[in-house]
């Protein structure tokens, strides 16, 4: 494979800058005007579009500004703000969206967070629907995306199980003209090269539509890393260290399809299908080396037993090789009935399979082999998906909407392993299980304009989860037989849900909104499956075991959002908006050490939570604002969380480790007498000490990114991008501290980021 991709950089990049120089001259060009993108949301659907003007000077069709008119809260990122900056993966892009951040290292992706709070908090959707097991928002290529909806506050016909809200991403569905666009690009990151491409075609032929896309990434990368572990006494005086030199290094490559029909029917009916198609492939390889020391005298319980302070392995190597494939397709019927009255149906499938092969060898200090071991997992997801609802304006002003939504999901995993091994323990194991997984969802809404300034959003849904699992798995290492096992949860939860939006009077740009909504967070599955996942160093506070808790609850909230937000000439906005959130049978995660001296953790319910925050944006053209300015957009917005835990004790006990401030300033400007675009987006998330337990706590560095990128416009249909990412290339650290009865164990980890470098090239025929 890296022969193949080094053969095929230099060709990437030749066609590109041959295609690009071969173009017209480009000074005097000037782009002919071009029809407004025909609406995608349903309500832009509904409107009446005015005739196109031809005059260039004359603004012709209004697009539905779907932010500023739905009483529902909703921000909507358009397709030229997605592809704006190159991004390889969807996470990139999210990260420059107000209120959203990326857990883990700056530029390599993590849980997508809103107003600081992710692992299940944060609802991922696609198309609508939540994604399905097992589907990772990075497997799906920017240019896939038609736009990115970022709901702050629940509605009904969307699911609830979104306390901090949700991130809906819609796939491209308009078919306007004829088209064929190729994109090429070239990627650096840490002296490794990748290259992408993507190819769409889009077409009508009568009353059908079609559009066909497509992507391929490939890519290498290297990461090193290192932690140093200090062991100290009830008196703070250090004992024992520990430092480790960590590298990763390895190959992916991921390829996506996605193809759309559409049918237009005399009756005015339409019917789409659309199919997702990905197969990703990683290979990846793993090292560490430790090097422990004793630094001082040992408390009295540890003389004696000082090899205990010596982990398992003074080195290892880990590869790891992955196969993934995913199909999703949906199909989508409207039925147009009278008196503007609608039926709108859609049946989904979808099926995922991951294969995985580990191999471990792990070396004694005198790089003697201890060790070799071999784990195989597979896990298989099937799943079926059927919703509608029925629209009709009843009665003058108003608009009710009934409906159904639910799923069916079937998993099935498997895990074995064999130990080879002279002078440790084996864990050998053979283990399975399987998951059938049953949503069910009915709901009613009306949205009501009372005046033309006050408009009154109401809602009610009822969703329910049935998950039953069976299967076998050790308990613990020392069992020499599985433990069968199976479980059943049932939970269900109903949702009352208020929106209103009041345009002052006297104003036409300023205008306040306010929700009521109840919302949940439903415990994922392999939270509820009582299955152990074996540490290789389970007697260090900071590498404990894993097991599910199949007593698992759901996690309720009542919410409150408030906003008020003034429209600026050009398509500007300044807005200002509050949350609050009261969370019942929080989960949370606890630490416990066994008799042997193994740790192992356990989500558990454990009190109440609340969180609040703020959140400011504006965006304003400048031209709009000053007469004879420069073309720059301006783009900012920060935001501020506090949360609290009853069960933890403070101060700093905050939910998740949720994210206490974080900010954006971006600006784009577009040189007037050159085809010239440049700009760039700095990015903070603050980090701090945070409570776990009233043993554990953490610490995390403020990360800092800034991204540029230029777009050299050749002629209408040729671009060439280029950008620059994370380069401040700021090393990420964090900090684990175990407080017991003995002394502390404090972990501190560091990871070096590196800039990342893309050109794409893009061409429409």
């Amino acid at each position: 494979m890296q022969t193949h991709s080094l053969a095929l950089r230099p060709t990437i990049l030749s066609l590109a800058i041959m295609a690009a120089f071969s173009q017209s001259s480009y000074a005097q060009t000037t782009a002919p005007a071009t029809p407004a993108k025909a609406e995608t949301a349903e309500k832009a659907d509904s409107k009446a579009l005015e005739p196109k003007i031809q005059k260039v000077e004359v603004q012709g069709n209004r697009v539905y500004d779907e932010r500023r008119q739905d009483t529902a809260s909703k921000i909507v990122v358009t397709q030229e703000e997605i592809l704006r900056y190159g991004d390889t993966t969807v996470s990139e892009v999210l990260k420059r969206l107000p209120g959203v951040t990326i857990g883990g290292v700056q530029g390599r992706g993590g849980d997508i967070r809103m107003r600081g709070l992710g692992a299940g908090y944060t609802q991922i959707m696609l198309n609508g629907e939540p994604s399905p097991p097992g589907f990772s928002l990075d497997s799906l290529s920017p240019d896939l995306i038609e736009r990115i909806e970022v709901i702050r506050a629940a509605t009904a016909d969307l699911s609830t199980a979104s306390i901090a809200g949700t991130i809906n991403i819609v796939l491209r569905k308009t078919v306007q003209t004829a088209q064929k666009e190729l994109k090429l690009g070239l990627f650096e990151d840490g002296g490794k090269f990748g290259e992408n491409i993507n190819y769409q075609v889009s077409d009508k032929a009568g009353r059908m539509s079609y559009s066909i896309s497509g992507n391929l990434n490939n890519g290498q990368y290297e990461r090193p890393s290192y932690s140093d572990e200090v062991r100290t006494d009830v008196n703070g005086r250090p004992y024992a260290t520990t430092h480790t030199n960590s590298f990763g290094w390895g190959t992916f490559n991921n390829l996506g399809f996605s193809p759309r029909i559409n049918w237009n029917f005399e009756n005015g009916d339409t019917l789409t299908t659309q199919s997702f198609v990905n197969a990703s492939r990683f290979d990846g390889h793993f090292s560490e080396v430790r090097t422990p020391a004793i630094v001082g005298a040992l408390p009295q319980e540890l003389i004696g037993r000082e090899d205990s302070l010596k982990p398992i392995y003074a080195s290892d190597l880990q590869n790891v090789h992955t196969d993934f494939s995913m199909l999703r397709t949906n199909l989508n019927w409207i039925h147009k009935l009278a008196d503007s009255a609608k039926l709108d149906v859609k049946l989904g499938l979808n099926y995922n399979k991951r294969n995985s092969d580990v191999e471990l060898w792990g070396y004694n200090p005198n790089n003697v082999q201890i060790l070799d071991r071999r784990s195989i997992s597979g896990a298989t997801d099937k799943g079926l998906t059927m919703s509608g609802k029925y629209s009709a304006p009843f009665v003058q002003d108003h608009s009710f909407v009934f409906g159904w939504d639910g799923a069916y999901s079937k998993r099935g995993e498997t895990r074995t392993q064999f130990d080879v091994s002279n002078t440790l323990p084996l864990i050998n194991l053979d283990e399975n299980f399987n998951a059938d997984v049953t949503r069910m969802a009915l709901f009613a809404q009306d949205e009501w304009n009372v005046t033309k300034q006050w408009s009154v959003y109401g809602g009610l849904r009822w969703e329910g989860i049935d998950t039953r699992s069976s299967g076998a798995f050790k308990a613990s290492t020392a069992d020499a037989t599985n433990t069968p096992y199976s479980i059943h949860n049932k939970s269900s939860v109903w949702s009352p849900i208020l929106q209103t939006l009041y345009k002052l009077p006297d104003s036409k740009n300023d205008q306040i909104r306010l929700g009521l909504t109840r919302t949940y967070k439903a415990p994922d599955t392999s939270r509820l499956i009582p299955r152990r996942f074996i540490s290789n160093d389970n007697k260090n506070p900071n590498s404990p075991d894993s097991m599910g808790n199949p007593n698992l609850k759901p996690e309720l909230a009542w919410g409150l959002d408030m906003a008020y937000e003034h429209y600026l000439p050009g398509g500007g906005m300044l807005s200002a908006s509050v949350f609050v959130r009261k969370i019942d049978d929080i989960t949370r995660t606890r630490l416990l050490q066994e008799a042997d001296g193994t740790y192992v953790t356990m989500p558990v319910n454990d009190g109440q939570a609340t969180t609040k925050g703020i959140e400011l944006e504006a965006k304003f053209p400048l031209r709009a604002m000053m007469e004879g300015a420069p073309a720059i957009d301006f783009r900012a917005n920060v935001s501020f969380n506090w949360s609290s835990i009853s069960s933890v004790p403070g101060p700093n006990n905050r939910l998740d480790s949720q994210t206490p401030v974080s900010a954006n300033l971006g600006i784009d400007y577009k040189l007037d007498k050159i085809p010239l675009t440049v700009g760039g987006n700095a990015s903070f998330q603050s980090g701090g000490p945070v409570n776990i337990s009233a043993t554990q706590s953490s610490y995390s560095v403020p990360k800092r990114v800034l991204d540029v990128y230029a777009l050299w416009k050749f002629d209408p249909k040729t671009n060439l991008r280029v950008s620059l990412g994370n380069t401040l290339h700021q090393d990420n650290v964090n900090i684990g501290t175990y407080t017991g009865n003995t002394g502390s164990v404090i972990q501190t980890s560091v990871t070096p980021t590196t800039v990342t470098a893309r050109v794409m090239f893009e061409h429409k025929f």
